[in-house]
């Protein structure tokens, strides 16, 4: 299974998550607190691990409760429904010989209620039209915390490099 927690970035939470929204705070909202953006990656992991081992029932509660799901990718419109977000994801774990690998945090902030976590990963297909297809990705996350709990609400992804268009 797929583990974001190596050494190097327990090492780094408190630098990579605590950079607050600066103008997020207030007297009455607290600045929010390490174990809070513990529980952001924690989910952030969680809903990358669903997508890694192509397990729809792990990916759901990830999302927000209702239907706000926001998901753009590159030549599609973008959609903005939880069901959509799971049709699309039921349709992309079918694809025969296809993997998600190198998976890395490049950056997260959190805020109190608002927290944005960039990642990259390599997206990779046995073959596609005869070949091997790769396509190195960057891809945006937000999440929102909703009574205490942090729920992936938008996934935005850009190609880097791939092997063919």
């Amino acid at each position: 299974m797929f583990s974001l927690f190596r050494p190097a970035l327990i090492a780094a939470l408190p630098l990579l998550c605590c950079a607050c929204d600066p103008g997020a705070a207030s007297p009455s909202d607290p600045v929010h607190s390490t174990a809070d953006s513990l529980a952001f990656i924690q989910t952030l992991q969680t809903h990358l691990d669903a997508v890694v081992n192509k397990d729809l029932a792990a990916l759901r509660p990830t999302l927000m409760p209702g239907e706000r799901m926001e998901l753009i990718l590159p030549g599609t419109p973008p959609t903005y429904t939880v069901k959509e977000f799971m049709d699309f994801h039921a349709a992309f774990f079918t694809i025969p010989g296809s993997t998600m690998n190198d998976i890395a945090i490049v950056s997260a902030h959190v805020g109190n209620r608002l927290g944005i976590a960039h990642i990259q990963a390599t997206y990779r297909e046995v073959e596609r039209d005869g070949e091997p297809y790769f396509n190195r990705m960057a891809v945006g996350y937000a999440l929102e915390k909703i009574d205490g709990r942090w729920y992936v609400v938008k996934d935005q992804m850009c190609s880097l490099e791939k092997s063919t268009d």
